[in-house]
């Protein structure tokens, strides 16, 4: 049960991962204001490199990780230039940023929830901990740049 449920979680942290870099890829094009860019690479980075420790560790453990599929990109990548093409402006590129967070977290927290402590490999369930911190850092950002 250990194996399977730590599994579980390290694929959510890299499926999560995998989803806000594409999500940012996609956005970035799209988006004009400086600050703004910044910050979406600020973010970027650190998706990469918590990323790149899923990866490590499920290499480290023996865990096959899978990305996304194509179908799940293609509505993603359509959902953003739709979305851009009506309102391309801070607060809505911020507001959309905030939705895609905040799925993330809850993701994230539900596929936490579900481990007991003692399931738990304590390097994975670090690494998810520190994704959740960062979200969260995300998420409260973002709602200051909608306004």
């Amino acid at each position: 049960m250990e194996i399977k449920k730590s599994e579980e979680v390290l694929a959510e942290v890299h499926r999560n991962c995998q989803l806000a870099l594409q999500s940012i890829s996609d956005i970035l094009p799209e988006t004009e204001d400086g600050e703004l860019r910044e910050e979406l690479m600020r973010q970027h980075e650190e998706y990469e490199r918590i990323g790149a420790k899923a990866s490590l560790l499920a290499r480290e453990k023996g865990i096959e990780l899978k990305n996304p599929g194509p179908i799940k990109r293609a509505m993603m990548w359509t959902s953003i230039k739709v979305n851009t093409m009506t309102d391309d402006s801070r607060s809505h590129i911020a507001e959309m940023m905030v939705q895609g967070t905040v799925m993330g977290i809850t993701a994230l927290k539900s596929t936490l929830g579900e481990m007991s402590d003692r399931e738990a490999d304590e390097d994975i369930k670090s690494l998810a901990n520190e994704l959740l911190k960062s979200e969260e850092k995300f998420e409260k950002t973002w709602k200051q740049l909608i306004a």
